[in-house]
């Protein structure tokens, strides 16, 4: 089979490697119909999650259909289609009784990190039976790719941990495509206000037919300023942090309000400054997280019902074998107009 293949930071490559087989009874093999790029896979082809080691298939999204099960595996059968978990999950240890899948003691965030992933042709889903998820009949494939990880990495860890309420006031720092999944989910508890910066006009544009109530421009590096104005120097309630670099993770530090939170959901490669010689005094509540996908079933629900639209943060659509130029794409999305892309099998 093809498969997108990690060679060191900076280097990947579309080639041949053999295709997976059943190694434990309750595996399940995958043929790959759609998948798509996360953040998080460019953070590790810039080196900064050295678990990645060379030779390992990436990706963590996806949907396709099971072409063959292990004998322990019960609720699947081949030529099911299903929707990829990015969170592996035995389902039966201590950390999966608690919902802390993505801790699970033989699963967790494994996918294109630990084994290989979803950038294939073929991919084998350990645990197939708690890691993956019927697709029902009639459903935008295309939208539920996004409930792999983006809307319930953004609901659990930005709305979720950051405890957004009815009549809050809440920032999305960032609005990349978790950003965005964290816009669609925080609706769900009616915030007063949404408020979403970026320093990139065509994602703001989009944040605002989306939901985003206020806008803040970010490219004069002025977001703090204009975000304590927008709240009568009070700041907001929540604060999401939603890229992974210090700078943002700074300003959510210096918008949030008294009793109020600070939601990090971006993946971090550096460390940041803590500051919590300001925090403490105002009753800050800081969290940070791996999505669990607990909230995985619910999610689907509330599509199929279509109470939200993740399809809408869809923007190109690519063959799975070409993923170099998707890739190339989604590394530029500034220039490109890019959001999410989508690889599909011919």
């Amino acid at each position: 089979m093809k498969a997108l293949v990690y060679q060191g930071p900076s280097q990947k490559a579309w080639q041949d490697k053999p295709k997976p087989e059943i190694s434990k009874p309750g595996d399940a093999i995958v043929r790959i119909v759609h998948t798509t790029i996360c953040g998080t896979d460019l953070h590790i082809l810039k080196g900064d999650v050295p678990a990645v080691t060379p030779g390992r298939t990436l990706g963590h999204e996806g949907l396709g259909v099971i072409e063959q099960i292990g004998e322990g595996v019960t609720h699947f059968k081949p030529g099911d289609r299903v929707l990829i978990s990015c969170i592996t999950s035995c389902g039966r240890c201590g950390y999966c009784k608690k919902q802390l899948y993505s801790h699970c003691e033989d699963g967790g965030w494994i996918l294109g990190h630990l084994i290989d992933g979803t950038q294939a042709e073929y991919v084998r889903i350990p645990h197939a039976d708690n890691s993956l998820y019927p697709v029902p009949d009639g459903a935008d494939e295309e939208a539920l790719v996004m409930l792999s990880d983006i809307l319930p990495t953004g609901f659990e860890i930005g709305v979720l941990n950051g405890q957004v309420k009815p009549g809050d006031s809440i920032a999305i720092v960032g609005a990349g495509p978790i950003g965005m999944a964290t816009l669609l989910t925080a609706q769900f508890y009616a915030p007063a206000r949404i408020i979403v910066t970026d320093v990139d006009a065509s994602r703001l544009e989009m944040a605002k037919r989306l939901g985003a109530t206020d806008l803040v421009d970010a490219s004069a590096g002025d977001a703090i300023e204009q975000i304590m104005a927008l709240t009568g120097g009070k700041g907001v309630d929540v604060a999401i942090e939603a890229v992974g670099v210090p700078a943002t993770f700074d300003v959510c530090q210096e918008i949030v309000g008294a009793g109020g939170h600070v939601a990090n959901v971006g993946v971090h490669g550096k460390s940041v400054e803590l500051k919590l010689e300001k925090l403490w005094i105002r009753n800050v509540t800081i969290t940070t997280g791996l999505v669990n996908t607990n909230t995985t079933p619910m999610l689907l629900q509330t599509v199929q019902a279509g109470t939200i639209k993740p399809g809408s943060l869809v923007t190109h659509r690519f063959a799975l074998d070409d993923i170099g130029e998707a890739y190339r794409v989604f590394g530029h999305a500034a220039e490109e107009k890019a959001m999410k892309v989508i690889l599909s099998a011919r």
